[in-house]
């Protein structure tokens, strides 16, 4: 080594045309050594990342207290998400506290198990699993299986989701690899009747095999479509985050009614006593039946089946759960429009019956609990469109007949309160 060139301080490479070093106050570094160097300190922030949201785990038990906050009903979707999702991140927590530890062959290893949502339209799958990751405080990401499509043609790449995570760990990919995806309209991905066509399906059953690494767990690289090159390429590692699949999955119900219904009566599984009303066919709870069969002869294919072994379904709400649905949970609607209307000084009342027609009318728009925020605005749209400019008005009373009839809502004034004080 020569004592008049600059080396550097760590490797002890000569500085050279092809081999520049960054200069220091008392030394000197290569290129080999920063990169060498970025890995180290990635490794600490991953560790620091990584026991962020575990120090503070909570336990299945109070993981769906948390949800009964924000979510109604569901009891059996609520506890198979929380143990799934705590024994997800108990499982990290255990790896992460001895990273270094060789595996032997006495040593088990315990796999992630992805989740796959089944139920109609607004019974709260979106909302279950956005309210899980806020929960844990992990990063999240909602991706619409419908506008993903196969490498190579127009449409989203399914690597664009994890993209997406990226961003929503604000480009920590430590913390993105912990996080939680949501993959929504995953039923959009099947098979129309298991058939098979002569036309390639970039969009379908193709999203489905282009999606096995990703769920299963790979290194895989990011790409950013429309951007140049802005040096080293990045990759993330999936096996450590959680998928949650959803889809309405409209016409299982008669695969399984075709299955379940052996004898032609109407009844769920071969224990079901027919003659005892106690035990009649429940259609609302239909999809608590779901086998992997019945998504493959729905169109999934067995590979991406697989890959999700907790399967957990939600049922349809009724009357009596949507009215809890407009008044209970923390943020519910009743009290989200009662806040708009104290804004403006005025109160804003509903009567027990005036919310029953309310779920009445979600429950005929077919759209579950979705359709009661369309049916508020319609409500009280022309009461929300005088509120601003009337200044003598203190509350709003909505009955039954401003719901059914149509009827002008209830109004209480300045001058009635006066009149009733003298």
């Amino acid at each position: 080594m020569s004592e008049n060139k600059a080396h550097c301080s760590f490797c002890g490479q000569e500085q050279g045309p092809e081999t520049p070093l960054i200069a220091g106050e008392e030394g000197h570094i290569c290129e080999e050594c920063v990169r060498l160097a970025f890995q180290v300190v990635a490794s600490w922030g991953r560790k620091r990342a990584a026991a962020k949201p575990i120090q503070n785990l909570l336990k299945p038990i109070e993981i769906k207290e948390q949800l009964d906050r924000y979510i109604i009903g569901q009891v059996l979707a609520k506890e198979t998400l929380a143990v799934a999702v705590y024994n997800h991140y108990k499982r990290l927590s255990m790896e992460n506290a001895a990273p270094s530890m060789q595996i032997n062959e006495k040593d088990v290893e315990i796999e992630k198990s992805n989740i796959l949502l089944l139920g109609p339209s607004g019974t709260g799958k979106t909302l279950l699993a956005s309210t899980l990751a806020r929960i844990v405080g992990v990063p999240f990401v909602i991706a619409d299986a419908t506008t993903l499509t196969q490498a190579g043609y127009v449409g989203e790449d399914v690597e664009s989701i994890l993209t997406r995570l990226m961003d929503a760990a604000d480009g920590n990919r430590d913390l993105a690899e912990w996080g939680i995806v949501y993959i929504d309209e995953i039923d959009k991905l099947a098979r129309a009747g298991e058939s098979a066509t002569g036309t390639r399906d970039v969009s379908g059953e193709g999203v489905q095999q282009a999606l096995l690494k990703l769920v299963e767990g790979a290194k895989v690289k990011l790409t950013n479509k429309g951007k140049k090159d802005q040096g080293e390429e990045t990759y993330i590692d999936t096996r450590h985050i959680l998928f949650i699949a959803g889809g309405a999955f409209a016409g299982l119900e008669k695969l399984l009614e075709k299955r379940l219904d052996t004898k032609g009566e109407r009844g769920i599984g071969f224990h079901i006593d027919i003659s005892d009303p106690r035990q009649a066919y429940d259609q609302m709870r239909l999809f608590e039946e779901v086998r992997p069969e019945d998504l493959r002869h729905f169109g999934l294919i067995p590979e991406f089946i697989g890959r999700f072994p907790v399967i957990s379904a939600l049922h349809d709400l009724d009357e009596a759960a949507l009215v809890k649905i407009l008044t209970e949970p923390k943020n519910a609607l009743v009290r989200q429009y009662q806040r708009m209307f104290d804004f403006e000084g005025a109160t804003l009342d509903f009567s027990a019956e005036a919310l029953n027609a309310i779920a009445r009318l979600a429950i005929e728009r077919g759209t579950g609990a979705r359709g009661l925020r369309g049916v508020m605005e319609s409500l009280l749209r022309r009461t929300m469109f005088e509120l601003p400019s009337q200044s003598d008005v203190v509350g709003y009373r909505i009955d039954e007949d401003a719901v059914k009839e149509n009827k002008p809502v209830a109004v209480t004034q300045t001058s009635e309160i006066a009149a009733q004080g003298t």
